[in-house]
């Protein structure tokens, strides 16, 4: 079972990496739901996450999942424990903090830009993650980490992608950020205005005179051909009138 595990796990990353360029190390964000049942099946996070997708992960959190697991008291004291070891990714909840499932929806906000996978046991905030294109899915069953299959919704969005050639956004992002880097839009830029300032075409233009000549020619060479012959016709007579 666990060939298979990560045989499936490997196949779902290679989708991930392909199509909506997820690289290492992997951003994972967890809520107070998946380290409580870490805690509870003994799983360790840190040294079996990297292993199991293949590539380095950095463990991340926000404020509002540090203070939810600070409201609900003693229960969830050890996953606050976990929660506090991981890197504090910044939310937009400074003053407001709001629930740890609304959090991190809004971190995966606008195409998901920072590649976020989240981790969560919370299902209704699992069904909303799914529907949103390109954010992979981590959750615990059986005292073992799995990692989601992909979305009807990414998968959807893939095709509409290949069929209409498009690019996605986060696409579009990184190549502007590789045009500006390597000078390409400037280089773009003057070659457009070159074309524009383009004249004539030369050779056109001589073509045309070459015709005009060729139908003058022709009259001008046949009357200079009847005077050499009737001055050739003319020469033995005056010669007979001098005899």
């Amino acid at each position: 079972m666990k060939i298979t595990r990560q045989k499936h796990a490997k196949k779902h990353m290679s989708f991930y990496k392909y199509n909506f360029q997820v690289r290492e190390p992997f951003q994972l964000l967890l809520d107070g739901t998946f380290c409580q049942a870490a805690l509870r099946n003994k799983i360790q996070i840190r040294e079996q996450l990297p292993g199991y997708l293949g590539g380095a992960a950095q463990l991340c959190t926000t404020r509002c999942v540090l203070k939810e697991l600070e409201s609900l008291g003693k229960e969830l004291y050890g996953a606050k424990l976990i929660a506090q070891r991981f890197q504090v990714r910044h939310c937009s909840h400074f003053k407001d903090p709001v629930s740890g499932s609304a959090c991190l929806l809004s971190m995966i906000q606008d195409g998901n830009p920072h590649h976020y996978f989240i981790a969560t046991q919370d299902q209704d905030l699992a069904k909303k993650v799914k529907k949103k294109p390109g954010v992979p899915l981590l959750f615990i069953i059986q005292n073992t980490i799995v990692l989601d299959k992909p979305s009807p919704k990414s998968l959807a969005f893939i095709q509409a992608v290949q069929a209409n050639q498009l690019v996605p956004e986060h696409q579009k992002q990184s190549l502007k950020q590789l045009k500006e880097k390597e000078g390409l839009g400037k280089e773009e830029k003057e070659k457009r205005k070159r074309k524009r300032v383009g004249g004539p075409n030369p050779l056109s233009c001589l073509k045309k005179k070459k015709k005009v000549q060729e139908t003058k020619q022709p009259p001008a060479a046949k009357k200079k051909r009847k005077r050499k012959r009737s001055r050739a016709k003319l020469q033995p007579v005056q010669q007979c009138a001098e005899a």
